[in-house]
């Protein structure tokens, strides 16, 4: 009987759900089938004749003597809480948290995490200025409870197969747990510590893909670039808080990690990209990217795409898991004040990272020429629009026995003047930022990880001026 409500009804799942949670429970299921009969019909959700032909046909099943009783049917664990049971439709995943409906599934992923961060800067000086410096300066300590390198997140996939296509769609939001000032860089702009402030989500991802295990996969929309990702993927200052940068008294979405001191931001970006079936542990990824405009550089007005490319390799040889990857960026910059001038920022990046037992070394080297440092765009040229060149690496251990890990890591990242006259108009821009992180975790649950870091920030400018930092934070991050 309630197959057929269902199927000649118009009700929604949701009011289904609720009406047959009292059916179920209902001490006669015949008088609670008949309620539910008139409900539906005072609610007009029923026709007349409908209603009519749905009560005649329960009252000659109640009239009908019992069937005898039939040993239940094995079914999965897919009985939600109010008893009804709705067999294979609706499931639960076999890996991570969300539900099958059907062909489709969903799924769901998160992570929060905070952390107290202490940071001691230089005082601000005529020799501690540094244009592009990751160090803060200002002398006075500052303290804060913000969130680390990552802000917490939220993701949500679905994915079904159609007409033979592996086809999905995935929407993630990061709010932060600080108080946004909103801004030009909305809710990653700089923080406000007051009251009656609110905290800011950053949609960063929102994409669609379609593939075949022989074919490929396709993806459009917004996600984490291809140069650079796996340098930040790979960062143990993921986790954790890296590098406050200057802005700890007020702080926004993130710290800064090991960006600025060892690689570029990768960044999140709209993109249409390919990436090539695995061949014996090798895999290609292609894509044309939203060109970016220069952040620091003269106005710009682009004509062309991006194009990013990243080639991964994984081996297992004798317990030793290695994970190498090779990834390159180019896009022509059109500048808008001066006609028919242009430049092109390209770069180059390389790392590995080895893995044999409780220890895990990772390497990482990048080279790029108008792409900048610290983010895309940032100091990528002089005032007439001359790419500055740039570089930088670094270096990573970490050892784990039982759930206790220890790592350590180096990085920096160098910046070149475009030429002798920017070096006459731009004495203090930044030449190396560079910085030591020291963590330590214990692993409280699967879900939870607490964390502590020390980390000693260094700027120095072209002109020898020199800036430092050291910061302390203590804290836990929790994915699921």
């Amino acid at each position: 009987m309630i197959s057929r409500i269902m199927l000649r009804s118009t009700v929604g799942l949701g009011a289904f759900l609720m009406m047959s949670t009292s059916l179920a429970t209902a001490a006669h299921a015949g008088t609670a089938t008949m309620a539910l009969l008139t409900r539906l019909h005072d609610k007009g959700i029923l026709s007349d004749d409908d209603y009519k032909q749905l009560v005649a046909e329960e009252q000659q099943e109640q009239a009908a003597p019992p069937a005898p009783a039939a040993a239940p049917a094995p079914v999965a664990t897919t009985a939600t809480s109010s008893g009804l049971d709705l067999g294979n439709y609706v499931k639960m995943t076999k890996t991570g948290i969300g539900f099958d409906v059907g062909s489709a599934s969903i799924t769901f992923g998160g992570s929060v995490n905070g952390y107290f961060v202490h940071d001691s800067p230089d005082k601000a000086s005529a020799n501690t200025a540094v244009a592009g410096g990751i160090a803060s300066v200002g002398g006075n300590n500052t303290s804060a409870v913000r969130n680390g390198l990552l802000p917490g997140y939220f993701t949500i996939s679905v994915k079904t197969k159609q007409a033979g296509w592996d086809v999905g769609a995935f929407f993630g939001m990061y709010p932060g747990i600080n108080s946004a000032n909103w801004g030009a860089l909305g809710a990653n702009n700089g923080g406000q510590p007051t009251a009656l402030a609110t905290a800011g989500i950053d949609a960063r991802q929102t994409f669609l893909t379609f593939g075949k295990p022989t074919v490929g996969t396709f993806k459009i929309g917004r996600d984490i670039g291809l140069f650079g990702s796996d340098a930040i993927l790979n960062d143990i200052t993921l986790l954790g808080s890296g590098a406050p940068g200057a802005g700890n008294a007020a702080p926004a979405n993130t710290t800064l990690g090991r960006i600025g001191s060892g690689y570029i931001y990768t960044d999140f970006q709209p993109q249409m990209t390919y990436t090539t079936p695995a061949f014996s542990g090798a895999q290609l990824a292609v894509g044309v990217f939203q060109p970016l405009e220069s952040l620091t550089g003269p106005a710009q007005t682009n004509s062309t795409p991006g194009f990013q490319a990243k080639l991964t390799y994984d081996a297992k040889v004798e317990g030793v898991a290695a994970h190498l990857w090779l990834s390159g960026i180019t896009q022509k910059h059109d500048v808008t004040v001066v006609h028919d001038v242009s430049y092109t920022g390209r770069g180059l990046d390389a790392g590995a990272k080895v893995t044999a037992g409780p220890v895990q070394v990772v390497g990482y080297w990048y080279t790029g020429k108008g792409l900048g440092t610290t983010v895309f765009g940032l100091f990528d040229t002089d005032a007439s629009g001359n790419p500055r060149s740039s570089h930088g690496f670094y270096i990573q251990a970490l050892g784990t026995l039982g759930k206790f890990s220890v790592g350590g890591s180096y990085g920096e990242s160098d910046l070149s003047y475009a030429n002798a006259a920017d070096s006459l108009a731009n004495p203090t821009l930044v030449k190396r930022n560079s910085s030591w992180v020291g963590q330590g975790r214990y692993a409280l649950t699967p879900w939870v990880t607490l964390i502590g870091e020390y980390i000693h920030s260094d700027a120095k400018a072209h002109n020898g001026n020199d800036a430092k930092s050291n910061a302390l934070a203590l804290g836990g991050i929790l994915f699921f």
